[in-house]
């Protein structure tokens, strides 16, 4: 573990600062105990006065560029279109949501950063998704050419 060269110093003084005060009380255990008392209160003032800056005047990062826009469309019947994830959609059909009964359903779409470009669903029950589609049923299940 390396330190940065600041708490290299604040060691350095704490050192310091201690050896004295230890050194001191050796020769004269009076003024040890009023050289303590006065440390020990600047120590205290110079620690309020950091925690005041670090709560109310540090920087903050700034924030990230907001994403660019991006074209949401979904034209025919039954289409769905999102400019995200979608967790589950149904476009008709007798199609439900899973059941939570075994079997289990699906895990839903980890939050992830939507890919670029516009999402279109065109067409009749279609679904498109900027994001993962965690369950989809276009109610096509035995219906020809499905």
């Amino acid at each position: 573990m390396t330190l940065k060269p600041w708490a290299w110093a604040g060691l350095g003084i704490c050192a310091v600062g201690v050896s004295t005060l230890v050194a001191l009380a050796f020769v004269d255990l009076g003024a040890a105990d009023q050289v303590a008392s006065v440390a020990g209160g600047a120590v205290g003032v110079v620690g309020l006065v950091l925690a005041a800056i670090t709560q109310f005047g540090g920087s903050t990062p700034a924030p990230p560029p907001p994403a660019p826009a991006r074209g949401v469309q979904a034209s025919g019947e039954g289409a769905v279109a999102a400019g995200g994830s979608i967790g589950f959609a149904s476009t008709g059909g007798a199609a439900t949501p899973p059941s939570p009964i075994p079997p289990a359903p699906p895990a839903p779409p980890a939050p992830g950063a939507p890919g670029a470009g516009d999402v279109r669903a065109s067409g009749a029950r279609s679904i498109a998704a900027g994001g993962d589609i965690g369950s989809a049923s276009t109610g096509n299940a035995g219906q020809p050419g499905a």
